[in-house]
């Protein structure tokens, strides 16, 4: 399960001293001393108990003309930084099951009860309210490939509440967990980690029930361009689609450009390119391949 990091400091800061100490030495969460930095800092934010009404009230006040970027990341989300090079910071809110805005949208609007792992690393503290719970598992992200219903290995660890100040560090494809939902309206504050190699980076979707991989939950932009493109029979996305699928250092990305084509195939001609994508030499790929002529054989 996530790591609870003991930090111990009553000593508040404002929102701009914790971004300047971040900025001072970047935040890498594989590096102890730089964890432990970044710890430190958002300890002593989520000590100032004002900050965060501070910025509500600001784009309150302000309507349509307050930061463009406040709420960039989603109805839950306020952006308490913009995009640095290795981090950003963010408040999420998690309602409760008497909240109209949990009783109107449902809880798989907030991720509830939606076991999945993260493709990044992340710090965060219990800022309001009683808190989410997790089903907390972990598992072993070098030893699948991440084919859809393939057996994930997932380990139960323990059921936990992220309580009011508990500090965690959230580990890149090690921790997974199925959020429950808050007796009341809590609010937690992250330092996330951000990188270049992110975007190439399985984030998957669980059921824990059967222990199996039951999707990818970090499609890229690159992807969606693919598929429209070759989906509009573009002549040169169709050759780019065989270029990729060929060749592209990326396994998902060869594997979209492989669902790119079968798309625009007839049936004879979608299970040959399954077929000989089983031959690929990536296990994503031909198990992918495999279940996909399987399905076609079914239909």
């Amino acid at each position: 399960m996530p790591r609870v990091i003991e930090c111990v400091d009553d000593s508040p800061c404002d929102l701009g001293e914790c971004i300047a100490g971040l900025d001072a030495s970047g935040f890498d969460p594989l590096e102890e001393e730089s964890l432990l930095h970044a710890a430190h800092w958002l300890r002593r934010l989520g000590n100032n108990r004002d900050f965060l009404a501070d910025i509500m009230l600001v784009e309150l006040k302000d309507g349509p003309d307050g930061q463009e970027d406040a709420s960039s990341y989603g109805a839950q989300v306020v952006m308490l930084s913009p995009f640095r090079e290795d981090y950003f910071l963010r408040a999420n809110f998690w309602p409760g099951p008497n909240d109209h805005v949990f009783r109107a949208s449902g809880r798989t609007a907030f991720s509830y009860e939606v076991p999945h792992d993260h493709n990044f690393h992340f710090l965060t503290v219990g800022y309001f309210g009683p808190g989410y719970a997790s089903d907390y598992y972990e598992y072993d992200y070098e030893a699948v490939a991440g084919v859809i219903g393939e057996k994930a290995g997932l380990r139960f660890v323990e059921r936990s509440t992220l309580d009011p100040g508990k500090l965690m560090h959230y580990r890149a494809h090690l921790d997974v967990h199925s959020q429950l939902p808050p007796e009341s309206l809590s609010v937690s504050v992250n330092i996330m980690h951000s990188g270049g190699a992110q975007g190439w980076l399985d984030q998957y979707g669980f059921d824990v029930e059967k222990d199996e991989i039951t999707r990818v939950l970090s499609p890229g932009c690159n992807e969606l361009f693919l598929r429209v493109a070759v989906g509009l029979e573009h002549p040169q996305a169709l050759d780019l689609a065989e270029t990729f699928a060929r060749s592209h250092v990326s396994e998902r990305l060869r594997l979209v450009a492989l669902e790119a084509q079968a798309g625009i195939m007839d049936l004879a001609a979608r299970d040959d390119l399954w077929r000989r994508a089983e031959s690929n030499g990536s296990r994503l790929i031909a198990g992918e391949a495999t279940r996909r002529r399987r399905e076609l054989a079914e239909a």
